[in-house]
């Protein structure tokens, strides 16, 4: 059975975006990219919402040869994964391996999950709130940036209460770090 993992950048006072929705802050150097990407290579279905989709779809048309290496790593993974994309407004998905679905549906990811030998990926702050009320969330990992920024999308929801126990944590040598987590149950 697999596991469903949440990843993001946060800030020191857990944002995600800003209260002007940048999070050009949290924007990762070579080698929290490349560390990033060695977190994130054994997922091989990844499920976001609107707001990360439009994001995260950008990766698909990059010119390879105009990316660091890192980040070219990144988008030959991203284009060879499956995506399911959750949103009510968005009409069509536009990338190669993707679904759409107008609702989460719990019981479809617990089959999902059943069904995957690979981790899952869950995207967004929001979505992953959602997996973790229902029970879903198995991990959950960070790259906590080097700022603070007062305010904008939290990490996870506020009020939403997770025991956990840490399983990994590295320093980076521009001052982020990295925290892992598994869920308690």
């Amino acid at each position: 059975m697999g596991s469903l993992i949440y990843f993001n950048s946060a800030s020191l006072d857990g944002y995600i975006a800003g209260p002007d929705g940048r999070w050009d802050w949290a924007t990762p150097d070579a080698e929290v990219h490349s560390f990033v990407n060695d977190l994130m290579a054994p997922t091989r279905t990844h499920l976001y919402g609107r707001r990360v989709y439009e994001v995260m779809k950008a990766w698909e048309d990059f010119p390879l040869d105009d990316l660091s290496p890192a980040e070219r790593a990144f988008a030959l993974q991203w284009r060879g994964i499956d995506k399911v994309v959750y949103s009510a407004t968005l009409e069509p998905v536009t990338t190669r391996r993707t679904e759409l679905r107008t609702t989460f549906d719990p019981d479809e990811v617990w089959r999902m999950k059943d069904a995957s030998a690979a981790p899952i990926a869950i995207g967004g702050g929001r979505l992953a709130s959602v997996a973790a009320r229902a029970g879903l969330l198995d991990e959950v990992h960070t790259v906590i940036a080097p700022a603070l920024v007062g305010g904008g999308i939290r990490f996870l929801d506020e009020g939403l209460r997770l025991d956990l126990e840490l399983i990994g944590e590295r320093r980076f040598a521009k001052g982020s770090v990295y925290l892992g987590y598994r869920v308690r149950r």
